[in-house]
């Protein structure tokens, strides 16, 4: 997942960050779990945050949404 990213100027960074970075808390509800079972994941690798902070954590939303429809087609097995 070595994706190169080009940004022209601040504001392109910026409505990318608004747009493709998500904290603790959205992915939260986009998974639809504890915050438990999100420390779990994180711990195992399943899920790697792009940052930790003091107190929250950041996420790629893409990582997330691949995992939440990982769990959803498990569930329908």
């Amino acid at each position: 997942m070595s994706e190169n990213y080009s940004f022209k100027n601040r504001e392109e960074i910026t409505v990318y960050i608004q747009n493709e970075i998500i904290n603790t808390t959205e992915a939260l509800e986009i998974l639809q779990c504890s915050r438990q079972n999100l420390n779990n994941l994180v711990m195992r690798g399943v899920i790697k945050p792009i940052k930790d902070l003091p107190r929250d954590r950041l996420f790629f939303k893409e990582d997330i949404i691949k995992r939440k429809t990982e769990m959803d087609n498990k569930a329908k097995k």
